[in-house]
C-alpha cells in the first residue's frame, strides 16, 4: 500500500496535491489549488467564521430544496482554504492592529486557533455538517472596541479573499450577508471612524 503525500497549508496553496479521492501524489500538469481539491471555484468565509453567530447561519440552510451553501462552495476542503488564507491577510493588517486591544489579542491567541474556530463556525452556518463550538460573537468581541471603520477593513479584507479564490457572486453575497448579520454583535455602538 503507499502512503500519501503530506499535505501542508503550503502544498495546498501551491497546489501541488492532488486532492479528495486522488492518491495524493503530486500533479502532472498545472492547475489551480481550486481545481486540483475538485471543487468549485469560491469561498473563504473566514471572515464570516471571525464574526458570524450561529444564529445568523441556521437561517441560511432552512428549507432548501437546492445545494446548501456548504455544498456550493465546495465544502470543508475549500472553505478552510479560504479561511486560511483570510486568517493570514486579517492578524498582520496595520488598520485592525492600530486598535490596541486587538492588536493585544492577536498577540495572544494563535492564528492557527482562530482558523480552526472560523472554519467551524463557517461550516456550520453554510449548512455543512460542523459543530462550532467557540463564544458568541457578543462575548469573544466585546472587549475588542472594534469601531466602523475596524469592520470596514474587515470586510474588504474578505472580500479580497472571496474575490481571490473566484467565489462567484451568488456566494459572495450569501457570504457578506451572513458577515454582516453580526456586525450589531461586534461593532461597539457609536464607534468612531
Amino acid at each position: 500500500m503507499r502512503s500519501r503525500q503530506a499535505r501542508s497549508p503550503a502544498s495546498v496553496k501551491s497546489g501541488k496535491w492532488c486532492g479528495p479521492g486522488s492518491n495524493g501524489f503530486p500533479r502532472k500538469k498545472k492547475e489551480s489549488v481550486m481545481e486540483a481539491l475538485n471543487m468549485k471555484p469560491w469561498a473563504a468565509f473566514a471572515v464570516i467564521a471571525v464574526v458570524a453567530t450561529p444564529a445568523a447561519f441556521a437561517q441560511a440552510g432552512a428549507g432548501q430544496t437546492q445545494p446548501s451553501l456548504y455544498e456550493r462552495l465546495g465544502g470543508l476542503a475549500p472553505i478552510s482554504v479560504v479561511v486560511s488564507d483570510f486568517i493570514d491577510a486579517l492578524v498582520p493588517d496595520a488598520v485592525l492592529n492600530a486598535n490596541p486591544a486587538i492588536d493585544a489579542a492577536r498577540k495572544r491567541v494563535p492564528a492557527a486557533y482562530l482558523k480552526y474556530h472560523v472554519t467551524a463556525l463557517v461550516c456550520q452556518a453554510t449548512g455543512g455538517p460542523c459543530q462550532y463550538q467557540g463564544r458568541t460573537m457578543k462575548e469573544s468581541h466585546a472587549h475588542l472596541n472594534i469601531t466602523d471603520r475596524e469592520w470596514d477593513r474587515m470586510v474588504a479584507i474578505f472580500k479580497e479573499i472571496l474575490a481571490k479564490h473566484s467565489v462567484p457572486a451568488k456566494e459572495t453575497e450569501e457570504l457578506l450577508g451572513i458577515v454582516g448579520s453580526t456586525e450589531a454583535d461586534i461593532v461597539v455602538a457609536g464607534g468612531g471612524e
